[in-house]
């Protein structure tokens, strides 16, 4: 039996070709997962750029977000066995999701929510632990008292969805979320969002609430373009977490006489360090599931494309180059 993927063109990296494969067998920590659904992050667009850019001398499988069906195991799992649904957010040093089947260290994988269908579930493993990370491992705002504010700059993408109810749910923290147009805001504030402002403006915006800091402020999107408002507005003492790299140096100088503090948060440094709580990860994601079954958190879903090719992959990564998505975009195979 072999394994049908798609993966970038050694010989023009821009594209994607289909390729076939001899089926995985799983080392001592695996899964092997019979893959039904993906989703494409942003994170997909980069390396894939990248690609584009450095070339590379064989064909590379992307897609790292999925939800699927164990197949087998390696000879250390005991959490798993054949035929459990798992979803998992992948391990950006291995050959990615976007194919048959796949091998995937189970200490990074968690049991599929039941009430979502193969879909749904892959819409959220990898904004769910960088929204959970980023919220509860750097920002720490579970610790937050009452009267304490959260800023999500790019509320209605893949993490800010999940960030919204994440926050409400688990902490007592007032939640300011931005978006730039009216569905947007809506999409925000069905979240959960106690107030939605405009990203344009967002000192002006803000201003007109009477809020001149926030305690918190997690960046889901352009850390460069964003940087002055958020020096300005972080509160002494205050915790700020971005996920997305800067292009050109960031002036901390005002960071220094407020004492605030600079997070980052990057999914896949667990299991790229193979650090000693990698393991966290698989719980958070049976966390999530639980949240999911309960109804506190609703998928982030918003376009499905059908079938594992070449065409339905180079669509799903145009609808995020857009950067106009609201929710997330999945490959059902």
């Amino acid at each position: 039996m072999s394994v049908k993927a798609i993966a970038v063109n050694p010989d023009q990296p821009s594209t994607f070709i289909e390729i076939t494969q001899p089926m995985p067998q799983p080392g001592e920590h695996d899964l092997l997962v019979e893959v039904k659904a993906v989703s494409v992050n942003p994170v997909d667009t980069k390396v894939h750029a990248s690609l584009s850019k450095n070339g590379l001398q064989s064909p590379r499988i992307l897609g790292w977000d999925a939800s699927g069906i164990v197949k087998a195991v390696g000879a250390s799992v005991t959490q798993f066995k054949a035929g459990d649904e798992v979803w998992y957010a992948g391990d950006i040093t291995r050959p990615g999701s976007n194919a048959t089947h796949q091998l995937i260290d189970a200490r990074i994988v968690g049991h599929k929510p039941q009430s979502l269908d193969w879909a749904a579930a892959a819409a959220l493993p990898l904004t769910a632990l960088t929204a959970w990370e980023g919220l509860f491992e750097r920002l720490n705002i579970q610790d937050a008292g009452s009267g304490k504010t959260l800023l999500i700059i790019g509320g209605a993408g893949g993490v800010g969805s999940l960030a919204i109810p994440f926050a409400k749910h688990n902490s007592k923290i007032k939640v300011i979320a931005t978006a730039s147009r009216e569905d947007s805001a809506q999409w925000c504030r069905d979240r959960g969002a106690d107030l939605v402002v405009n990203y344009r403006d967002l000192k002006g915006e803000l201003a007109k609430h009477d809020i001149k800091f926030v305690d918190y402020i997690f960046i889901l999107n352009d850390t460069d373009g964003h940087w002055d408002a958020v020096s300005d507005l972080i509160a002494p003492q205050g915790h700020i977490c971005t996920i997305v790299e800067n292009d050109r140096p960031l002036d901390q100088s005002k960071l220094k006489s407020k004492s605030a503090a600079l997070h980052w948060e990057f999914m896949y440094t667990r299991s790229m360090y193979q650090t000693s709580d990698m393991a966290r990860q698989g719980e958070i994601l049976n966390e999530v599931a639980k949240l999911v079954d309960t109804g506190v958190v609703e998928s982030s879903l918003s376009d499905t494309l059908h079938g594992l090719s070449v065409e339905s992959i180079t669509e799903a990564h145009r609808k995020v180059l857009d950067g106009h998505m609201r929710g997330k975009v999945v490959v059902e195979f």
